[in-house]
C-alpha cells in the first residue's frame, strides 16, 4: 500500500467533514453558547475508546508518524458517524514545535509511574520529593525552541498533509499547557498524594512556598512565550469548544497572540477531598494569578466543586465550570446560576461503558434539566472520561441520540 497516499486519502476526508455545513452550525452554536447565549445545551464527546473498535483495527501505516495520522483521521471518521453531538472537527493537523526542557521532566525532576500490576491499566507515581531539602533539586528550563528539530517536524506534517489540510504550529513552553501549568497535578505526581494531605497540618508553610514557586515558575513561561511570539490561536484551551464572541477563534494561523486573546483552563483534580478554604489556601491562590493571565477562563475537571464554587467565582475571567459525576447537581445549578456556563459531565460508567440504558438516560438527563431550567443555567453536555464500551462502538452513538432527543424535546431542535 502507498501509505502516503492513503493519509492523503484520509485528511480529505478529515477536510471535507471539517468544512462542512454541519461543522459551521456547530461553530456558530458554540460561538453563542460560550457568549452566554443560551439556546440549547451543545453536547462535546470529549472521550472515545478508539482502540476498541473496529476502526482501530484499519491501521495499515508502518511509518510512526504517519500511523499517528492515520489513528486521528480514522477516529475522525468514527465521530462523523456520532451525528448527533456537537464536536468540531477542524481543518487542520497541529505541530509540537520542539520546545526545551529537563530531559527528568518539566521541573528537572521525574514524575515515574510505579510498577502495573494485575493486568490494570493504572498506577500510581512514585513521589521524589521525599524530605523538604529535595525542593533545592527542582528546576525549570527557560523557554526555548528547537528551530531545526521544529522545522524537521513542520516539513514531515507537510510532505504528509500540505495542500489538503493547514499545519497549526504549537509553540508554547512547556508549562503553559493543559496538567503542567495547573500546579495541583504536578504536585501530587511529585510529592505524593497522600503525603500533600498531611503537609497541610504538618508543614503548611513549605507547602505553600512549593505552591508559590511552581507559580513564579509558570508565570515566567507564560511572559517568555508571548515575549518570544510563542502563543497562537491553536493554544486555546477549555475542556469544550473554544467558541466565542470575544476571543478570536482557534485557528492554524502563525501570528502570535497574547494570552490575553486565549481561553485558560485549569483543574485541581488531586484537591478534591480538601475543603474550600484548603482548596483557596494551599492551591487556588496560587493558580488564580496564571489563570487571570487569559482572556476567558474554564475551571474544573473530574472533582466535586460542590463547595467550592464560590471561590472559583472570584476569577475575574471566569466563564465555565465543571460539574462532575460526584458533585452535587442541585448546589452546583444553585451556586453558578445563569452567570456562568455550567459543563455538566454524566456519570461515563452509567452512560454507555457497559450498554446503553435508554429509559435511565432520560430519567437521569431530564431530572438534571429541571435542576438548571429552574436555576436558569446555561448548561452543556460533556462525555468525557469514558475508558471503555466493551467493545461496542454503536453504544456511544446510541447515547447521543437519546441526549439529543431530550434535548431537542425540551428546547427545540
Amino acid at each position: 500500500m502507498d501509505e502516503k497516499q492513503r493519509i492523503r486519502d484520509l485528511a480529505k476526508e478529515t477536510y471535507e467533514y471539517a468544512v462542512s455545513p454541519e461543522m459551521e452550525r456547530r461553530r456558530l452554536l458554540w460561538t453563542d453558547h460560550n457568549s452566554m447565549v443560551f439556546t440549547r445545551p451543545p453536547i462535546y464527546i470529549r472521550a472515545i475508546p478508539f482502540q476498541e473498535y473496529p476502526e482501530a483495527q484499519e491501521l495499515v501505516c508502518t511509518d510512526p508518524y504517519l500511523r499517528s495520522l492515520e489513528s486521528a483521521f480514522l477516529l475522525n471518521r468514527y465521530r462523523m458517524r456520532i451525528k448527533n453531538d456537537d464536536t468540531i472537527i477542524e481543518p487542520w493537523v497541529t505541530v509540537q514545535a520542539s520546545v526545551r526542557q529537563s530531559p527528568e521532566g518539566v521541573y528537572g525532576l521525574p514524575a515515574e509511574l510505579e510498577e502495573k500490576t494485575g493486568g490494570a491499566i493504572c498506577a500510581r507515581f512514585h513521589p521524589v520529593l521525599i524530605d523538604e531539602e529535595d525542593v533545592k533539586k527542582l528546576h525549570v528550563m527557560p523557554y526555548e525552541v528547537d528551530e531545526e528539530e521544529t522545522s524537521r517536524r513542520l516539513e514531515r506534517a507537510y510532505d504528509a498533509v500540505g495542500g489538503i489540510l493547514d499545519i497549526a504550529e504549537d509553540r508554547q513552553a512547556c508549562l503553559c499547557r493543559m496538567w503542567n501549568n495547573d500546579i495541583s497535578t504536578a504536585i501530587a505526581k511529585l510529592r505524593g498524594l497522600e503525603q500533600i494531605m498531611w503537609d497541610v497540618y504538618d508543614d503548611p508553610e513549605w507547602l505553600s512556598s512549593l505552591a508559590a514557586w511552581m507559580r513564579d515558575r509558570i508565570l515566567e513561561h507564560i511572559d517568555q512565550t508571548e515575549k518570544a511570539g510563542g502563543f497562537h490561536l491553536v493554544n486555546h484551551q477549555n475542556q469544550a469548544m473554544p467558541y466565542c464572541r470575544e476571543l478570536e477563534p482557534p485557528s492554524a494561523s502563525r501570528e502570535p497572540v497574547r494570552t490575553k486573546q486565549l481561553w485558560g483552563y485549569m483543574a485541581a483534580q488531586e484537591f478534591t477531598t480538601f475543603g474550600p478554604d484548603m482548596f483557596e489556601e494551599f492551591m487556588f491562590r496560587y493558580q488564580k494569578p496564571i489563570l487571570e493571565r487569559y482572556g476567558l477562563a474554564a475551571y474544573g475537571c473530574c472533582e466535586d466543586l460542590t463547595q467550592k464554587i464560590g471561590i472559583i467565582k472570584t476569577l475575574k475571567n471566569l466563564r465555565r465550570i465543571a460539574v462532575s459525576p460526584f458533585a452535587d447537581v442541585k448546589k452546583c445549578a444553585e451556586a453558578i446560576g445563569g452567570d456562568y456556563i455550567l459543563s455538566y459531565r454524566p456519570n461515563p460508567s452509567t452512560a454507555c461503558s457497559r450498554g446503553v440504558d435508554e429509559e435511565f438516560v432520560r430519567r437521569e438527563l431530564n431530572e438534571a434539566a429541571d435542576v438548571f431550567d429552574a436555576n436558569g443555567c446555561k448548561w452543556d453536555v460533556t462525555l468525557k472520561d469514558l475508558e471503555t464500551t466493551t467493545g461496542d462502538p454503536g453504544a456511544i452513538i446510541r447515547w447521543t441520540a437519546i441526549v439529543r432527543d431530550v434535548l431537542d424535546r425540551r428546547y427545540g431542535g
